[in-house]
């Protein structure tokens, strides 16, 4: 125990706002897309992710390296959105052993509908509070982390990224 580098007053400080908002946004974006388009906040990032995908489909092994899910949690939330019409499983014509879900064009119509809303709050509750320059530096942060959580970049946010902007 020794040889623990403690964190000192400032890094505590911004370690313990950096916990809040983990702890807090995910409740944020969750109540407001229920709310508005009865979506979990991974509902829809599934259903964004697969609206960027070519041809509105991927692997479910591929999907859920894109949303940083289990295939089993994501089975799961794909088998839900399913019954709601927003998602399709077929197999998969290059590989008969691999499942694709491709998102329906009424689900591409939920993701249309349900953007404006996310981003609304989005920008409300984190980017309209920072300057130009605070977002560059929460890119340029996130992004260190990310390399050091995800060293292989399994996990893609650029894409659902796109698809809100386009919304």
């Amino acid at each position: 125990m020794n040889d623990v580098r403690w964190l000192n007053a400032e890094e505590l400080r911004a370690w313990k706002k950096f916990v809040a908002v983990v702890e807090l946004l995910p409740g944020l974006l969750d109540s407001q897309l229920q709310r508005d388009a009865e979506l979990s906040h991974f509902e829809y990032f599934v259903l964004a992710m697969l609206s960027e995908a070519p041809d509105r489909t991927l692997r479910m092994t591929g999907l859920a390296s894109a949303t940083n899910a289990t295939l089993p949690r994501l089975s799961h939330v794909v088998s839900r959105l399913e019954k709601r019409g927003f998602i399709e499983r077929t197999p998969c014509v290059e590989d008969r052993r691999a499942t694709n879900a491709r998102l329906t064009d009424a689900g591409l119509g939920k993701v249309v509908d349900t953007a404006p809303g996310h981003v609304t709050n989005v920008r409300e509750n984190v980017i309209d509070p920072l300057s130009a320059e605070d977002v560059d530096d929460l890119d340029r942060i996130m992004a260190r982390i990310l390399g050091t959580i995800d060293p292989e970049h399994r996990f893609n946010p650029g894409a659902l990224a796109q698809t809100e902007s386009n919304s």
